[in-house]
């Protein structure tokens, strides 16, 4: 089975690559710059794709954009981190449906910005929309996939909620301090936090490629938990203190936008096609997720 992947230098996409090569898959990695390597294929977000050398692949899986944590969020960032999602779904889709030989599935990356802020009302696929920028950003993502599927590609949405892994993401940036003791709430803790171990996240993409689902699929665990809990319950992890908070003001200051749709957000999301489907988690609940990366 061959399988190409974008974004797989990325927390995903990274550990994606290692976990389909050690089953003895190929993997290629879709790459913007010049291909130095035989497991690399050239394409451009915002041009073109080397449509030749995915030849005979079987499934695709796009993970590639802007990081939407990575930086403030500038006007000028949220256009990036839109057109990199937007445009490039929509260039690599078009490429895609043109081929002789397409794929046989498409699993394309959403994330669970999707729904908005939810409160305390639990929210499954089968859920609308929400509202902001995040919302509107991944409703236009996932309809760029509209030229793959009219292609007769079966295309997989997966809605990723936050990621924990000790490598990067939340939990990898904040180690440190939690660690140091300087670890605290987030605002008044209250918001949901919709999280998947990064070994859960990979088995689920992996479920997602050999089929048979389609559509969106919320790479979430079944137990969301409010950000006072995940703060107290990583500072057991870690034996420290966890009594400081980051009043919403000085977030907005840092972060801009990103404060209130990414960190102070509150997303209380259920993975029912996943549970539908017979997906075992490692890590169902978040202690066990804590365990098993700290150790």
């Amino acid at each position: 089975m061959q399988i190409a992947i974008t974004g797989s230098t990325g927390l995903i996409g990274s550990a994606l690559v290692r976990a389909l090569r050690d089953e003895g898959l190929t993997v290629l990695r879709l790459v913007r710059r010049r291909p130095t390597a035989d497991d690399e294929v050239h394409w451009d977000p915002f041009g073109e794709v080397d449509t030749a050398s995915l030849e005979g692949v079987d499934a695709v899986v796009h993970l590639a954009g802007a990081g939407i944590g990575d930086r403030r969020w500038t006007e000028c960032y949220k256009q990036e981190i839109r057109d990199s999602r937007v445009e490039g779904t929509r260039t690599l889709c078009r490429a895609l449906a043109a081929m002789d030989d397409r794929p046989s599935v498409l699993v394309s990356s959403s994330a669970s910005g999707y729904y908005g802020d939810t409160g305390d009302r639990t929210v499954d696929e089968d859920s609308p929309s929400g509202e902001g920028f995040l919302a509107g950003l991944c409703r236009d993502w996932e309809a760029a996939t509209a030229p793959a599927a009219e292609a007769g590609i079966r295309v997989v949405i997966p809605r990723t909620g936050v990621v924990l892994a000790r490598e990067g993401g939340a939990l990898g940036r904040t180690l440190p301090l939690f660690r140091a003791g300087l670890g605290g709430r987030l605002g008044n803790g209250r918001q949901w936090m919709s999280w998947i171990s990064l070994a859960d996240a990979i088995a689920a993409l992996r479920l997602l490629i050999d089929g048979p689902l389609e559509g969106p699929v919320n790479l979430t665990a079944p137990e969301p938990v409010t950000n006072a809990a995940y703060t107290s319950a990583l500072g057991r992890a870690l034996h420290r203190p966890t009594v400081l908070a980051a009043p919403p003001f000085a977030l907005r200051l840092a972060l801009g936008g990103l404060a209130d749709e990414g960190v102070l957000v509150s997303q209380r999301i259920l993975p029912a096609r996943l549970t539908a489907a017979g997906f075992g988690f490692r890590h169902p609940d978040l202690s066990s997720a804590l365990a098993a990366l700290l150790s």
